[in-house]
């Protein structure tokens, strides 16, 4: 398996994760966070699609985490 190979499986699980958070600010942390390594998986592919697809997702996961107030745990 390629360098680019394993940075989009790794990619994937990162994602995939996001789906067990409850915290909406964490969510989107990490979705920016498996957007972050989906671009590195772009840029090693020389992928432009793939890139600007990336660079706005993390773009709007970042803006839309730090406008997200943190979830209150439950008492």
């Amino acid at each position: 398996m390629s360098g680019p190979d394993l940075v989009g499986w790794a990619a994937t699980a990162t994602f995939a994760t996001s789906y067990f958070c409850r915290d909406a600010r964490t969510l989107r942390l990490i979705q920016a966070a498996a957007a972050t390594m989906w671009l590195a998986y772009g840029i090693a592919l020389n992928a432009a699609p793939v890139i600007v697809a990336n660079v706005i997702v993390v773009s709007l996961a970042l803006w839309s985490a730090r406008s997200t107030p943190r979830s209150v745990a439950p008492e």
